[in-house]
């Protein structure tokens, strides 16, 4: 009954009979995150695992921290790499001149990234490729899926004409998988609702690594603290909550969203790893009385998963991170501070109701959209 009031609040469907177990009869489907961050990478882990239920052979195309994840959550499966652009923020908070310096880059790694795939899809023998949000993974013979939460993105030049870019992408693919609620302003708000939505769109719900996690509990660390991103910017947020979480009474986990290095650190009654898989991560955050993250999307998307709120801190001059502060700001879903004004134990203290409202999402739009994907395999 929980899950159909659910469906029907978040303009979900009414949950339908359950997916044939080989639906895709061991079809090679690659799946390929983009390399910015983990963000992108984890929210694939549960879109690998509905695959492998159905009967799907995914292949897993990454390079660096991602591919490193992807590895260490699915060992049993093919993996190929497919570099990416290395993009790398200021240390200060307007990305503006940073990002222009980098575009041409973007630009170059998508055409990179398409001949790469164009030489390899044939000896992978794939029957189809979900892309998130890299572009040149598609191809007109293949059955090709781009997962994005943004549909019109926010950026700090020539929105406009990006925007238009985006759209123009998107149609080159045969599915857009829009990942967010579809009544509005849902996770993402106008980031992926719209009036001129692509004709090839359709919503598949949030989605996360943490839904599926056992029930288990953590160690019970007063806070959980887990960072990823581009750099410099991960490691001066790292070092801002290594020093002020060592003067915040209790025991506290620092995640530090390095999945490639090994060793944990321990500085007083803080403790900080590099990485933690999904299960043991969900653990720690399910028990912990407080969480601090990024205002990433995915980490927001895995908050909800939890029916946890948090400090969020955006990166700064991100636009899409700090579109998504000021909305849940307005919302009341999540604290949100600036990093260059940060006072945790104020953050915490403003932190007072720890269980988000929302209950966590159900898979209905997931698995109607892997149907689709099945009947284009046909």
């Amino acid at each position: 009954m929980r899950t159909i009031l659910h469906c029907l609040n978040t303009g979900l469907k009414k949950p339908t009979a359950p997916l044939p177990a080989k639906m895709f009869h061991g079809a090679r489907i690659l799946v390929a995150p983009l390399d910015w961050g983990l963000g992108h990478s984890t929210r694939c882990i549960p879109i690998i695992q509905r695959l492998v239920q159905l009967g799907a052979v995914p292949v897993i195309g990454a390079d660096q921290g991602p591919l490193a994840l992807l590895r260490q959550e699915f060992p049993q499966l093919e993996h190929v790499r497919i570099p990416g652009a290395h993009i790398r923020y200021s240390a200060g908070s307007n990305q503006l001149w940073s990002m222009a310096r980098q575009f041409p880059a973007m630009v170059r790694s998508v055409q990179a990234e398409r001949a790469l795939f164009d030489r390899i899809r044939q000896d992978l023998k794939l029957a189809a490729v979900i892309s998130d949000q890299r572009f040149g993974i598609r191809h007109p013979d293949l059955p090709s899926v781009l997962i994005t939460h943004q549909v019109f993105p926010f950026t700090p030049l020539a929105q406009g004409a990006l925007r238009k870019l985006n759209l123009r992408h998107m149609s080159r693919f045969t599915r857009s998988w829009i990942m967010d609620e579809a009544q509005a302003p849902g996770l993402a708000g106008a980031l992926s609702h719209g009036k001129d939505m692509p004709a090839n769109a359709r919503y598949i719900g949030t989605l996360s690594r943490m839904l599926g996690a056992p029930e288990e509990r953590g160690k019970g660390y007063t806070v959980v603290a887990v960072i990823s991103g581009p750099e410099p910017q991960r490691t001066l947020l790292d070092q801002l909550l290594t020093e002020q979480l060592q003067r915040i009474p209790g025991k506290h986990l620092l995640v530090r969203g390095l999945p490639a290095n090994t060793g944990q650190q321990q500085h007083g009654k803080l403790l900080a790893v590099p990485h933690l898989p999904a299960n043991e991560l969900a653990a720690h955050m399910r028990s912990a009385t407080h969480i601090v993250s990024r205002s990433g999307y995915t980490t927001l998307m895995d908050l909800v998963a939890l029916g946890r709120s948090a400090v969020v801190i955006p990166t700064p001059g991100q636009a899409e991170q700090e579109y998504l502060g000021e909305l849940h700001q307005r919302t009341g879903r999540f604290v949100v501070r600036r990093q260059d004004a940060l006072d945790l134990s104020e953050a915490l203290a403003a932190l007072r109701d720890p269980a988000a409202t929302k209950e966590p999402p159900a898979r209905v739009l997931l698995d109607e959209a892997l149907s689709d994907l099945a009947r284009l395999l046909r």
